[in-house]
């Protein structure tokens, strides 16, 4: 794979409009002057220190003089993880990161039905990175637990939810656990309205009294049914790639300690308890 053209400023590398439609097609368009069978490449981001594995070259087809636009369909559906782009100018040339253009986003706020959401639930949100490059987030998920209305009062959080991929039945519960070696859960009453919208109370004081207590991150999850597993709560369906800096709840003091609820760098919730 050729390596990554780092010369000239970034101020000449292309740049990327990009349009998420109603049916969920990912829609590439740039300008590329004197491009030859130009081509899109996406790469799956490795974790820190490892070797890109996952690669995908899509043709960039013509969109007029010197524009060309490429149209990603769901299937096949993105890795979860983070997407870089880049363009080849010409098959085999070496490639050059995509700078982000306009960004239409507006069918990611659509309502999503639970009986009309396709499965595996695949999401895939252009973005911005700090470094000021486009990307893609995609998430793929066979079930998912789709956080709504966040609420914070006294000393609890109250969260609703929408099911995907699975149904609210005889013994659902929340679970919330922490994490490390040492791990526990604690189970919280769930209460349904109708097959999908759930809704649970997590009081804090239950995690600052549980064995081995103290400061640490306790992620949230639901039990659809008592014979199901466990299902990761996270707000994915909207336009929003990265929401921990953006939806800050507010923390409680509690015993000498500090709680809040909070969104992970995968857009998943999770409780923080911290020493006040």
């Amino acid at each position: 794979m050729s390596g990554d053209n780092a010369t000239g400023e970034a101020a000449e590398r292309p740049r990327a409009d990009c349009t998420v439609d109603g049916e969920n097609r990912l829609v590439v368009r740039l300008a590329l002057p004197a491009a030859y069978r130009p081509q899109l490449l996406l790469r799956l981001r490795p974790p820190k220190g490892e070797p890109e594995r996952i690669t995908r070259v899509v043709d960039l087809e013509p969109a007029g003089q010197d524009h060309w636009h490429a149209v990603l369909d769901p299937e096949p559906a993105f890795a979860e993880g983070r997407w870089d782009l880049y363009v080849l100018r010409a098959p085999g040339e070496p490639r050059s990161r995509l700078l982000p253009g306009a960004r239409d986003l507006r069918a990611l706020m659509a309502d999503s039905a639970p009986d009309r959401t396709p499965l595996p639930l695949a999401v895939r949100i252009p973005y911005t990175t700090l470094d000021g490059y486009l990307a893609v987030r995609a998430w793929l998920r066979t079930a998912h637990a789709e956080a709504g209305r966040i609420g914070v009062g006294g000393h609890a959080v109250t969260v609703r939810a929408r099911l995907f991929g699975a149904e609210a039945g005889h013994g659902a519960t929340a679970v919330l656990r922490r994490r490390g070696r040492n791990s526990t859960e604690q189970e919280v009453a769930l209460t349904a309205d109708g097959r999908h919208d759930i809704s649970f109370t997590a009081d804090y004081r239950e995690l600052l009294t549980a064995p081995g207590s103290g400061p640490a991150v306790w992620d949230v999850f639901v039990r659809p049914a008592s014979d199901t597993p466990r299902i990761r709560v996270a707000r994915l369906l909207d336009d929003v790639a990265d929401r921990k800096e953006v939806f800050v709840y507010r923390a409680t003091e509690l015993d000498g300690m500090t709680v809040r609820p909070y969104y992970t760098v995968d857009n998943e919730l999770s409780v923080e308890v911290a020493a006040g």
